[in-house]
């Protein structure tokens, strides 16, 4: 069990846990000389049992509250510590909000320094202590009168502890890793370390992690749980990690940072969040309220912006949106802390709800429900509202990796929703079964009424017809969809193009003997330089309008592509085409390929290949960045072979 001490500054915070443990949390000579906490402290007590207690002392000074709300958010049970000479000061009230918006749920008040007091005033005190957490996470908490110096109650302390240390249901360790950063450094002989609190998943010897947001790749060398060598660590262990790996230095990670999973490594800069502003606070926060936040041990510059009204009053609840200076690494649910720009006092806090958060139409109805979804700490039950938000497609791998949620727990989920799921590999579109059966219904009925309105043509082109079915998919999505056993027999993809299976186009006799003639030009060694439609109206001494309308006819069918105006190409040798250039981009080590490439292994021309990219382009096949290409895998089987 993780403990943390929160108070006013002198109450006797770190001097509680010296009596407590035997170890002076004080460890840096600033600390020493200045005789307050400025950086946290850290102290095991071993149990007879095998259960080690951890505290982490934290500053009580208003300047290192930073640094108290880094400690605050990886413990698992609280000692507030007010001293019975002072009382409740404005620090003690400070770092009772934050364990309020942090939601420490458990935990003792421990009343210092009692042997300076006499019956009345620790009575006197004690009132204050009430009136303070009243309506807090800490209201029903016991009130423990000690004594460092002489000992008073000390023991007494320590039993308790031990009791709730037993009684201490352990983190759910099920989910994948997540380390925050609170300090770096090096150890002579052993490298860099770095130690935090385990916020969830477990973490072993030689396993592969990540720091984020920097995305640094980083081996586990070694590492200590609660101060002694272990194999593993778990949700809700102190660890120190031992990190090494090619760019991994002191300099490379900084607290602040989160040592992760590396399929959790996805940073996020804009958060839609569930915001608390507190009571004591005397002014309303409106649109682009600068804020610093608080999130683990990362501290970051942050703009508010409300989703609920105009501005969100002091005592009052609402969704926001924030926007950080710059990216941090966190989870869907997580705790946060606002405090104002000027570091001098808390303001607020609340939960994340999403980090994928829109930069523009923040307010409508459907990310209301997407955020209601979202927002449900359950993880079946929020993706089963997600399926039941707009767009209803929604990335089962996304969502599970922004909750930090175990592959197990993602397939119990899928299994219990059963949903039609199109596997993607790095993405799992998942839909639900009601809005599937409307997205049958929706592209059968936009099919039909296309073919009778355009019968003389081939069909939809397929993103065409993905942008006008709804709910829409994702184009990977959409591809396997149509492949999908309630389509297949129904819908018949022709490459670029679908119909319904029914619909047919044919030749005429005429038109029939015509392209007959005319597919050998299009063909053999001159296929990638054919002829164009005055060319072949010359060699076959027909008008150039009747071949044009022919060609025209043939591309219907998907015998044939327009790449460029009046120059048609064989569907066999379009697909070939693409598949050069999909060899090419194989062979570049970044993927890309040039116009001169592409051009030396047709060996058509400059301008003819030019042609060809700019046609592969418009569809998607191809993308242009300046003199580059680079292929999008998900187009590759657009110019297929023209079914039979």
């Amino acid at each position: 069990m993780i403990i943390g001490t929160a108070g006013h500054i002198d109450h006797g915070k770190t001097a509680l846990v010296r009596a407590l443990t035997g170890v002076d949390c004080d460890r840096l000579k600033e600390e020493k000389t200045r005789g307050i906490t400025i950086d946290l402290g850290f102290a095991y007590l071993p149990l007879t049992d095998g259960i080690t207690l951890g505290f982490v002392d934290v500053p009580g000074h208003e300047r290192f509250v930073h640094t108290m709300v880094a400690g605050a958010s990886g413990i698992d049970f609280a000692l507030l510590v007010v001293a019975a000479d002072d009382g409740v000061m404005p620090q003690t009230l400070e770092h009772l909000a934050i364990l309020d918006l942090l939601q420490v749920e458990h935990g003792l008040v421990v009343l210092t320094k009692a042997d300076l007091a006499t019956p009345e005033r620790l009575a006197e005190v004690h009132a204050q202590i009430r009136a303070a957490t009243a309506g807090g996470v800490l209201q029903d908490a016991d009130i423990v009168p000690v004594s460092s110096i002489t000992g008073q109650g000390v023991e007494g302390l320590r039993e308790r502890l031990a009791a709730e240390a037993r009684r201490h249901a352990a983190r759910a360790s099920d989910g994948r890793f997540r380390l925050a950063v609170d300090r770096v450094f090096t150890l002579s002989g052993i490298g860099v370390v770095v130690t935090g609190t385990v916020l969830g998943g477990v973490v072993q010897v030689k396993d592969e992690v990540r720091v984020s947001p920097s995305g640094l790749r980083a081996r586990m060398r070694s590492l200590h749980a609660q101060n002694q060598p272990m194999e593993q660590g778990r949700a809700g262990d102190r660890c120190a990690l031992n990190l090494a790996g090619e760019h991994v230095g002191k300099d490379s990670i900084h607290r602040g940072d989160m040592v992760v999973d590396p399929g959790l490594h996805a940073p996020t800069d804009r958060i839609d969040a569930r915001l608390r502003l507190l009571s004591s606070e005397t002014k309303s926060i409106g649109p682009w309220h600068p804020v610093r936040l608080h999130h683990g041990s990362v501290e970051v510059g942050a703009r508010v912006v409300p989703l609920e009204g105009d501005a969100l009053q002091p005592g009052e609840v609402a969704d926001v949106q924030l926007v950080l200076a710059r990216p941090i690494a966190a989870a869907a649910l997580d705790r946060f802390v606002l405090r104002d720009v000027s570091a001098q006092r808390t303001i607020g806090g609340g939960q994340f709800i999403d980090l994928r958060a829109p930069s523009r139409q923040r307010r409508t109805p459907e990310r209301v429900a997407q955020r209601a979804a979202l927002a449900m700490a359950d993880p079946q039950a929020a993706f089963a509202a997600l399926l039941d938000a707009s767009p209803y497609a929604w990335d089962l791998l996304a969502f599970g990796r922004d909750r930090a949620l175990s592959t197990d727990r993602l397939d119990a989920i899928a299994a219990a929703l059963s949903p039609v799921i199109f596997d993607l590999g790095e993405q799992r579109i998942v839909l639900g079964r009601t809005h599937w059966q409307r997205f049958v219904e929706s592209l059968l009925d936009h099919l039909q009424t296309f073919h009778a309105a355009h019968p003389d043509l081939q069909g939809v082109g397929r993103e065409k017809l993905r942008l006008a079915v709804q709910p829409r998919l994702p184009p990977g999505a959409f591809a396997l969809a149509l492949l999908h056993a309630d389509l297949a027999g129904r819908v018949v993809r022709d490459g670029a193009f679908v119909r319904l299976a029914g619909h047919t186009l044919k030749l005429g006799p005429e038109r029939e003997a015509l392209w007959q003639a005319i597919a050998p030009l299009l063909g053999g060694e001159t296929r990638f330089r054919p002829p164009r439609v005055r060319d072949i109206a010359a060699v076959l001494k027909r008008p150039e309008a009747e071949i044009r309308q022919t060609m025209k006819f043939a591309a219907r069918l998907g015998l044939a592509d327009e790449v460029a105006h009046d120059h048609y190409f064989l569907r066999v040798t379009v697909h070939e085409m693409v598949l050069i250039a999909a060899e090419l981009a194989a062979q570049a080590k970044d993927g890309q390929f040039t116009a001169a490439r592409f051009r030396d292994r047709l060996d058509n021309g400059r301008k003819v290949a030019i042609q060809i990219l700019e046609f592969l382009d418009r569809q998607g096949v191809t993308l242009n960045h300046g003199t580059l290409r680079r292929i999008q895998a998900r187009y590759l089987d657009l110019f297929g072979p023209a079914p039979q």
